[in-house]
């Protein structure tokens, strides 16, 4: 057996002041847990190019490959183009102060 006594974390210890945590709202709030819009449109894309590739290969359709990347391009990139909008439209609802 040791004998080995750790000093305790001085964070941890009552009536010390702590660091502000950046996952924090101003009001001391928890700031919300969302997904990126990125990372869900990629992984949808990703998710659509494997189910054309299995349905391709099955031959229940013969798809253009040409055909199938503009489209997933195009498409991604409007979700993400509205996806970012609708993002920073969320995070505008903020009070003015009326400062520049």
């Amino acid at each position: 057996m040791s004998s080995f006594d750790p000093k305790p974390d001085p964070s941890s210890t009552p009536g010390t002041s702590k660091a502000p945590d950046p996952l924090t709202a101003e009001q001391g709030e928890p700031a919300p847990d969302s997904a990126r819009v990125g990372t869900i449109v990629w992984g949808l894309v990703v998710l659509a190019l494997a189910v054309l590739i299995i349905v391709s290969q099955l031959g229940i359709v013969v798809l253009n490959g040409t055909y199938v990347l503009i489209g997933l391009m195009i498409g991604a990139g409007a979700a993400l183009v509205i996806g970012g909008l609708l993002s920073a439209r969320r995070r505008d609802n903020g009070p003015t102060t009326g400062k520049a």
